[in-house]
């Protein structure tokens, strides 16, 4: 068991862009590195520079980032992976577990597990060509588990870096609890290096994975440090005193960014909101002040329920 856990912050789509990301590696310690959740622009499409912007450089500057992709077509995914390379990444992502039916339906994200020659074609044709790292973030399956229980030897026959393996299947969403026993078996069946995703919620909990999962040292965190930032930390046994005025002025710097960032206070307050639907779980139950928020039109009544919030005692 690795004494120093290497811990990602996963990608959620609508939160955890750039801007989030710098933000909050600055207030709250403990994450190595981040994956960006997926981009998807089409190289016959008219491509824009701005469908990257999320992964400049200039704009990752705080944090190591991994970007993700979710092409199923090899030539698009190459083609975007050396715009990325260009940029001077060194490792790049293949989404095959999003879950959502959008997705899954085209036979993108999990939708792939399914077919799992389409997977290895896919892999026989970029892997010969692609100038960086590639890793894989998927599910244990789309319908059931054997999808990825099959595929997982036959991976043994490709480079990859590692293999991010998050613990239900498609059709769950984001139901249900984590497939612990699956996961082992995955264990089993590979030998690349694995990263657990899922259901990582308190230190308690993260150690528990840690006895059960001993060879694992590379672990994902997700909606477990939206609602709690400072899981990582504690996980890493940093102390951080002080919290409410930590989160505050997390919240604070960025909110302020997003209000020069975004056109209007519909499109401010839904960014906002979306944080606040894993963020309200860090505070004592508060139906009243939660259903406040939803109900936020104005960027004023918001601003009234967070002094509210933020000013109760820690």
């Amino acid at each position: 068991m690795a004494e120093t856990p290497h811990l990602i912050l996963a990608p959620i789509r609508g939160i955890t862009d750039c801007y989030f990301r710098s933000i909050f590696h600055r207030h709250f310690p403990g994450f190595d590195s981040a994956l960006a959740p997926f981009i998807n622009p089409q190289r016959h499409s008219n491509f824009q520079p701005k469908q990257l912007k999320d992964l400049l450089p200039e704009a990752n500057q705080e944090m190591v980032v991994i970007p993700q992709l979710l092409h199923a077509d090899p030539e698009d995914f190459l083609f975007l992976a050396g715009r990325l390379h260009d940029l001077g990444y060194t490792q790049v992502n293949w989404n095959l577990g999003c879950p959502a039916r959008m997705v899954t339906r085209k036979k993108r994200g999990s939708g792939l597990l399914p077919y799992p020659e389409q997977i290895l074609a896919f892999l026989d044709q970029v892997m010969p060509r692609l100038s960086m790292e590639l890793s894989i973030k998927t599910r244990l399956g789309l319908e059931n588990k054997e999808e990825l229980l099959h595929l997982l030897p036959r991976l043994d026959d490709y480079p990859l870096k590692e293999i991010i393996i998050h613990g239900r299947l498609g059709k769950q969403m984001y139901r249900g609890k984590t497939d612990r026993e699956a996961f082992g078996l995955c264990l089993e069946q590979s030998r690349h290096p694995i990263v657990y995703n899922g259901d990582i919620n308190s230190v308690p909990g993260f150690r528990e994975l840690q006895q059960q999962f001993s060879q694992v040292d590379r672990w994902m965190i997700g909606r477990g440090a939206l609602a709690n930032p400072f899981l990582a930390g504690e996980i890493k046994g940093m102390d951080q005193p002080n919290r409410l005025e930590h989160l505050e002025n997390f919240h604070r710097e960025l909110y302020l960014c997003y209000r020069e960032l975004l056109s209007g206070e519909a499109h401010l307050l839904g960014r906002m909101k979306q944080l606040w639907v894993y963020l309200s779980n860090f505070f004592p139950p508060q139906p009243k002040t939660w259903k406040q928020i939803k109900k936020c039109h104005t960027e004023l009544q918001y601003q009234r329920v967070m002094e509210t919030l933020f000013t109760a005692k820690e």
